[in-house]
């Protein structure tokens, strides 16, 4: 099965291991992620930025490309999938999409309008909603039995949470669901779904600071060995504040268990 994938720039250069990892264990889980061609940056760059409508249409050039192939858009990147969802999202509203298309309608290719036909997936939703966590427990080669591992939600796949309908904002069980599906426990602790700190770190880094180390300390404090993200920042944020635990991203813990790590190593 071929879905299409957006890395996004952070997966190119400090989340390596993201996407790495994500291409390897897709093989291996049965799917094959195709890069879109020619991405740009999805856009959660642009925060300053006074023009909301050129701020998107990376994203949505990139949701045209992968809906012109009838195939869903998945990201790995927490902040891309905000971005990507929440534009799909806005397509669907008439005088939004009117003025996006009227933009893209510039393009030496462009064809259609485009109007948030294409489904969006973070790779966690197509875990669990397309190829099922059973089958990725069946393909498990090294069971992480004995690992107490804290899942760190962070701000971006929850909210807003009728937008991304992603999980329950306030008691989120996806990546519980996948710890248990590599054989390892998953740690409930109250700041599981609390802010890292995020962009602020770049105006007032005693403040992240703060808040990261409420999100490792408290791991740590109900018996967690280890955090795992999906969000780059987020990851970057905790190491940066001086977590005790080691922070890994999610796809590195399933290639790990899948054996990809294993064979990589090898």
């Amino acid at each position: 099965m071929k879905v299409s994938y957006y890395p996004g720039c952070t997966l190119r250069n400090k989340a390596k291991e993201l996407d790495r990892c994500a291409r390897e264990c897709a093989q291996i889980l049965g799917f094959e992620l195709c890069e879109i061609e020619n991405w740009q940056c999805c856009g959660g760059a642009y925060t300053s930025s006074t023009d909301e409508i050129a701020t998107k249409l990376s994203s949505v050039r990139a949701l045209k490309a992968a809906g012109e192939l009838d195939r869903p858009l998945i990201t790995v990147c927490s902040a891309c999938h905000n971005v990507i969802k929440r534009t799909n999202l806005a397509m669907k509203e008439e005088e939004f999409a009117g003025k996006v298309n009227a933009y893209m309608a510039q393009d030496a290719d462009f064809t259609t309008p485009y109007g948030g036909e294409t489904e969006v997936y973070h790779y966690l939703e197509f875990l669990r909603d397309k190829i099922g966590f059973d089958s990725v427990k069946e393909k498990v080669k090294n069971p992480l039995t004995g690992r107490k591992i804290a899942a760190y939600y962070g701000c971006l796949l929850l909210r807003p949470s009728k937008a991304m309908a992603f999980d329950d904002p306030e008691n989120p069980t996806v990546l519980e669901d996948f710890i248990r599906a590599l054989g390892a426990e998953p740690v409930i602790y109250p700041a599981r779904n609390e802010c890292c700190g995020g962009y602020v770190v770049l105006e007032d880094k005693d403040s992240a600071k703060r808040k990261s180390a409420t999100v490792s300390e408290s791991a740590k404090g109900h018996g967690a060995d280890s955090i795992v993200t999906a969000c780059p920042l987020c990851r970057y944020n905790l190491m940066k504040s001086g977590s005790e635990l080691p922070v890994v991203y999610f796809t590195e813990l399933l290639a790990e268990a899948l054996g990809a790590k294993e064979a990589e190593n090898g």
